[in-house]
């Protein structure tokens, strides 16, 4: 849901759900084996965004519209949206740099 806002870094994705950084690459790294994100890499970092492609497959078009409508007014997710809202104003570098420790 994070990413119906636009593309995230990774690190900005660890901040916002406060999980390690392994386990956000792992469920992220899932979701694009299944076709419903998309992912570039730029230096160090990754970024992630959903994958938009018109041709991906029909089962990842559903999943995306189901998951939007399903949560779309659910209360976690419009506050996790007000925390990504401050997050996605800082730095994505220093966010990453921060997180790792480097």
């Amino acid at each position: 849901m994070a990413l119906r806002t636009g593309e995230l870094c990774v690190c900005q994705i660890v901040e916002l759900l406060q999980l390690a950084h392994s386990t956000v690459s792992k469920h992220m790294s899932i979701l694009k084996q299944a076709g419903l994100v998309e992912s570039r890499k730029k230096g160090r970092w990754v970024y992630y965004r959903l994958n938009n492609d018109p041709g991906r497959s029909f089962l990842a078009e559903q999943a995306l519209n189901w998951v939007c409508e399903a949560t779309s007014n659910d209360p976690v997710i419009l506050d996790d949206l007000k925390i990504l809202n401050e997050n996605v104003r800082l730095d994505p570098d220093a966010l990453c740099k921060s997180k790792i420790g480097k």
